[in-house]
């Protein structure tokens, strides 16, 4: 028998249902049921027991409105309903979930903050808040329909947290723990008391406009003095309670600037509010000189605004640090003497063990203690070829068992997990990241020293007219040049950028992303799911014709991404006919059995070990041999114990990908391949796609992908483009983090632009669209100093 070389392994394959065709839509999602669940005796058809289970459920609870809420929601008419998960939810009665994530009230009940799947329209929110009508224990429920939440008050006397998310689970809403709570409950805090202080600033402000309206026009038509004095002294109560309520907030950043001694914004800010305060009181008192309160309220109204913008850059990046923890599951099942049982993750330790059925994200770091199977671990390591694990063998949080059960010893959890080390360096990438106003805080920096000199410049000037003109114009240049049109030119030039990029499908977070963008540097490129379709597919196929409807007989109902594959490609008229019967699909591939035929269908090294005394044609070693150096992935498969056929199998690249890689180097950039895959294919994929040698990385890890990009970074300019998990830390890492359309969805979070369009389609425009926002910031910029300039000369002559 010809040797059989370890390059030439593939990863094993897993068990699937077929997937169907049929005419009958499902009642509850909409999707097409398959022909052997229509029942003709019914007046409604369901595509699974998942869409049955739920669409009783909600009706059942006398909640059928649900169904007419969700078709009158136009907006969401392409969204389909989630189905019953059918879990027990056993993990949310463990004292250790109660303590963890409920918060008992000093009436006996709790609360507690779930994440929910499928939450997608107007209607969910209607059917989830009347939980307290239909739903024995439950008092509250509130749902965030913008971070998928409810929080639900619930009598845990009356029903158990676990009979609650049964329920929800029923409706077709799965649930799970919210971590980080504390954390989300500190920000949250921050947003309320945000949004209340401009709030009340607005309202403070309208109100001192419409009295500042009345004594503008008594200017011309004249008021009694008496009037004139209490419209004033009820402006300057408004101002003061705007200065000293919603506007402490400048005065907290100047005292803090001041104690760091670095001027900072707040500083100008800070002292015009009070000058002209102080200078308006004064002159209501004395029955002279010009008051400002309409015009303090109206700065501290926008000014809390720009800041409110500006803050939404720090919330992203806390939500990315959730959605990074999402991507492991919250729950295991332990195994203890026997017997299983679910608990949270958090109450697990090491040594403890723990199951993992075929299809179940691993829940921990940890080593296979029994049991044989593969894991798609391309989630967190960009590896697109499925890993064979057995006993002794480690697997990551977060990846996938495809193939069977898995008995896990756990080594690391939460934290201490890979993906948990991955979410502290984004975390700690993200904390690096220059704030949306950079640009305009390097100028208002040296702007404030020379407001502030000019303002002693002003008084000296105007001192031998008189202390009440010297302090008059000196007030009014403080004013007039407050930096509030700096403050706010590059927040407001940037929703308007953002609003017209988010029209055209790139979510663009920040004025520093755009700023970059509009420049020139190196662009480092992930190549699964960027460069190519993320899919594989059969490149080649040696063997008789007429064996490929039997290969895709036997390979219909897996899932493994090999199997779809050949499905996929072998699939006819010839193969629908045919019925398979697949004896084992444990180890590497599959042993199966159609129409009388004998298959045995897998990576090399399965193949051998089924038929060991089997004889490889050189011919097909050969091949083999040739397909593994151009970095594709080898299928072999033996008819009645002989090697009669191989099929080649890789990932395609892009069609648009070369096309859009030339232009972008027409551009002035750099292109640099990094991805996580074997290096023999990272390397076949870039020769295609123009890249130099020295421009190709593979095998390249989490930690490494940020490496690299941080060191590029450091020589200037550097955009990462990826879609995975496992380019989070990479995509903060760099200059700008682009994500892909089709990328997960930490991904997207973590980086600054994401791009609706698959593949590089995007990104030409994208850097194009950057030009004209940078522009744009630049011309804001440049308008509010000349504006500054000219109004605060005006002020300095006593003109204004």
């Amino acid at each position: 028998m010809s040797a059989l070389t370890a390059d030439m392994i593939m990863s094993p394959h897993a068990k699937s249902g077929a997937s169907c065709r049929a005419d009958v839509a499902c009642v509850h999602c909409g999707l097409p049921v398959p022909p052997g669940l229509v029942n003709a005796q019914s007046e409604h058809q369901f595509c699974c027991h998942a869409c049955d289970t739920a669409y009783h459920a909600i009706c059942g609870s006398g909640l059928g409105q649900y169904y007419e809420y969700r078709r009158a929601d136009a907006s969401r008419a392409a969204s389909r309903p989630a189905t019953s998960t059918q879990g027990k939810y056993e993990e949310f009665d463990d004292p250790s979930f109660a303590a963890l994530y409920c918060t008992p009230r000093a009436d006996g009940l709790s609360s507690v903050t779930l994440v929910l799947e499928g939450l997608h329209c107007a209607a969910c929110v209607w059917l989830l808040e009347k939980l307290p009508t239909v739903a024995p224990g439950v008092i509250d429920a509130r749902v965030d329909f913008g971070r998928s939440q409810i929080t639900i008050v619930h009598d845990p006397g009356a029903a158990s947290l676990a009979a609650i998310a049964r329920f929800m689970d029923r409706l077709g809403y799965a649930s799970h723990a919210l971590r980080e709570q504390a954390a989300r409950r500190a920000q949250l805090n921050q947003e309320r008391a945000a949004i209340i202080r401009i709030a009340l600033a607005g309202a403070l402000f309208g109100n001192t406009m419409v009295i500042a309206f009345a004594l503008y026009g008594a200017e011309k038509s004249g008021m009694e003095p008496g009037m004139r004095l209490f419209l004033q002294s009820v402006s300057a109560g408004l101002a003061a309670l705007s200065v000293f309520g919603p506007g402490r907030v400048f005065f907290r950043g100047a005292l803090a600037s001041l104690r760091m001694r670095a001027l900072h914004m707040d500083v100008p800010i800070a002292l015009a509010l009070t000058v002209g305060l102080v200078h308006g009181v004064v002159s209501t008192v004395r029955g002279t000189g010009g008051v400002y309160f309409d015009t303090l309220c109206t700065l501290v109204f926008l000014l809390l605004i720009g800041r409110w913008i500006q803050q939404r850059q720090q919330r992203r990046a806390a939500d990315s640090i959730e959605l990074l923890f999402s991507l492991a599951p919250s729950t295991a099942t332990l195994v203890e003497d026997g017997c299983s049982r679910a608990v949270p993750i958090e109450g697990l330790k090491a040594g403890d063990i723990v199951s993992v059925k075929a299809g179940e994200s691993v829940p921990v770091d940890g080593q296979v203690h029994s049991g044989a199977s593969a894991v798609d671990a391309s989630l967190l390591t960009g590896e697109s070829t499925p890993v064979e694990v057995q006993p002794g063998d480690r697997v990551a949080a977060g990846s996938i068992n495809l193939a069977a059960p898995l008995l896990v010893q756990t080594l690391e959890t939460g934290r201490q997990t890979r993906i948990g080390q991955l979410m502290a360096l984004v975390a700690e990438e993200a904390r690096r990241k220059a704030p949306i106003v950079k640009l305009a805080d390097k100028i208002a920096a040296r702007f404030i020293v020379v407001v502030l000199a000019l303002a002693a410049l002003t008084f000296a000037l105007w001192m031998p007219s008189g202390i009440e003109a010297a302090v008059e114009h000196t007030v009014a240049l403080l004013i007039i040049t407050c930096p509030c049109a700096l403050g706010l030119a590059t927040p407001l030039a940037i929703v308007s950028s953002l609003g017209r990029a988010a029209r055209a499908g790139m979510l663009i977070k920040g004025g520093d992303a755009l700023e970059a963008l509009a420049g020139r540097g190196t662009l480092v490129l992930d190549k699964t799911g960027t460069l190519t379709t993320g899919r594989w597919q059969v490149r080649e196929y040696h063997g008789p014709e007429g064996l490929k409807p039997l290969i895709a007989a036997a390979e219909r109902g897996c899932s493994h991404p090999a199997a779809r594959a050949l499905a996929g490609a072998f699939d006819g008229p010839d193969a629908a006919s045919l019925h398979a019967t697949i004896h084992n699909s444990i180890g590497g591939g599959i042993v199966a059995n159609v129409e009388k035929v004998a298959l045995t269908i897998g990576s090399p090294r399965f193949v051998a070990g089924v038929h060991p005394a089997m004889v490889v044609p050189e011919s097909i070693v050969r091949g083999m041999e040739s397909a593994v150096d151009r970095g594709l992935s080898v299928v072999l498969i033996a008819q009645e114990g002989a090697a009669v056929a191989f099929a080649a199998l890789g990932d395609t690249v892009r069609p648009e990908a070369l096309d859009c890689l030339n232009a972008l180097r027409a551009r002035g950039w750099s292109t640099v391949l990094l991805s996580g895959d074997h290096g023999r294919i990272a390397r076949s994929i870039g020769a295609q796609l123009g890249f130099d040698e020295c421009q190709i990385h593979g095998d390249a890890s989490p930690q490494d992908k940020a490496e690299v990009v941080r060191a590029l970074a450091a020589q200037g300019t550097t955009v990462m483009v990826g879609d995975g998990v496992n380019d989070a830390a990479a995509l903060t890492a760099a200059t700008v983090g682009v994500a892909v359309h089709g990328g997960a969805e930490a991904a997207m979070a973590t980086a600054d632009v994401y791009l609706s369009e698959p593949g590089l389609g995007g990104l030409v425009a994208l850097l194009d669209r950057a030009r004209q926002a940078s522009a744009a910031i630049r011309t804001n910029l440049v308008a509010s100093l000349l504006y500054n300039v000219v109004f605060g000369a005006l002020a300095i002559a006593g003109v204004v």
